[in-house]
């Protein structure tokens, strides 16, 4: 057991004013991790993306694309943008790419605590699901499955939102990969999502977060960078997500997606120590 999962990690932990890529993606292999996100997002820079991974003995994992999917004024720019990037991916041989909602003042400070008035109307979702099924269509063409990824303090955060959203979208264009962190964030239950979405399951991004953080941010009515001030995001384990239970629920149903590991800010002195411990927990469940 332990090669059946694919298991990356994130670049965000590690500060870009200090660190390289070349750095960074060298102490991702220290820590033990079979690949990183691949940061490319034009076909042009496909080679130093490949050139920088072999050095570091890393395969490339799924890359992330922010936009406002929302907004008509931006959908033909984001498609476009969408084409170019699964373009790039699947010339570094992946077959997903991860697509999500631009966080937004609104929204981040409400994280944690959305209301039912907090989401997009139905105009909006509707251009949200339009533009989604264009970028699912156009990713398609390069055999790239566009995964729709949820967000604290973006309009898709809770489980509702993400109902909503998958209810207008066509599911033969537009698939999920989700943040486990983010979900539990916004207080769902993450091993039901998981149950009731996973054939539309490509990739995850699994991050934890701190109980204690949590339930007090939700009480102070916190933004987002209060609770990430705070440390809402802990290491794997530490937290709150059942990830024995979750990894045994992906195990039974013989998921093959990239795992992307990600603690955005860590508590901890160094990034790579943060890393280490997680993956050293994914190691204790055989991954």
């Amino acid at each position: 057991m332990g090669n059946e999962f694919r298991v990356a990690c994130g670049q965000i932990t590690w500060r870009r004013d200090t660190f390289s890529q070349a750095e960074i993606l060298g102490q991702i292999a220290e820590a033990g991790y079979d690949g990183a996100p691949a940061g490319a997002r034009t076909p042009d820079q496909v080679e130093e993306v490949r050139s920088l991974f072999e050095a570091a003995g890393l395969q490339p994992a799924p890359g992330y694309l922010g936009a406002a999917f929302w907004d008509p004024e931006q959908a033909d720019a984001i498609v476009s943008q969408a084409s170019e990037a699964a373009s790039a991916a699947q010339a570094l041989g992946l077959t997903e790419l991860y697509v999500a909602a631009n966080l937004t003042p609104e929204r981040r400070a409400v994280s944690g605590n959305v209301r039912p008035e907090d989401a997009l109307d139905d105009a909006g979702y509707a251009v949200m699901a339009e533009t989604l099924n264009r970028v699912g269509e156009a990713t398609l063409q390069h055999g790239v499955r566009a995964s729709f990824h949820n967000h604290v303090g973006s309009f898709i955060e809770t489980r509702r939102e993400i109902d909503d959203l998958f209810s207008r979208v066509d599911r033969s264009l537009v698939f999920h990969g989700p943040d486990i962190g983010h979900l539990a964030w916004a207080g769902d239950d993450v091993l039901a999502y998981v149950r009731d979405y996973y054939d539309d399951i490509t990739t995850i991004h699994v991050k934890d977060i701190d109980p204690k953080v949590l339930a007090e941010g939700v009480a102070q009515g916190w933004d987002y960078s209060a609770f990430s001030d705070h440390g809402i995001f802990t290491e794997l384990g530490q937290g709150l997500v059942d990830f024995p239970a979750l990894v045994d629920l992906l195990r039974t149903n013989g998921f093959k997606g990239w795992i992307v590991v990600e603690t955005d800010v860590t508590q901890l002195p160094t990034a790579l120590e943060s890393a280490t411990i997680s993956r050293d927990y994914l190691r204790s469940l055989h991954m």
